[in-house]
């Protein structure tokens, strides 16, 4: 029973932590694409518009800025 205890809170850890880390990384994404944006509300929509692309084409983050 000891070991079932372990292994279930050693697994719900790393699901959190792997949660954790791409929530991050979505958030980081879109903090960069609204800053580039600036203010101006159409370039923030395009920005947007732009990762949400790029998410769905499975493009890699170091591949975004050569496209």
């Amino acid at each position: 029973m000891d070991y079932f205890i372990i292994v279930v809170t050693t697994v719900a850890g790393l699901y959190f932590h792997w949660w954790l880390y791409v929530r991050i990384k979505r958030w980081m994404d879109r903090d960069l694409a609204l800053s580039l944006a600036g203010k101006d509300e159409q370039k923030r929509a395009f920005m947007l518009q732009q990762l949400a692309n790029a998410q769905t084409q499975k493009i890699k983050r170091q591949d975004i800025p050569n496209t």
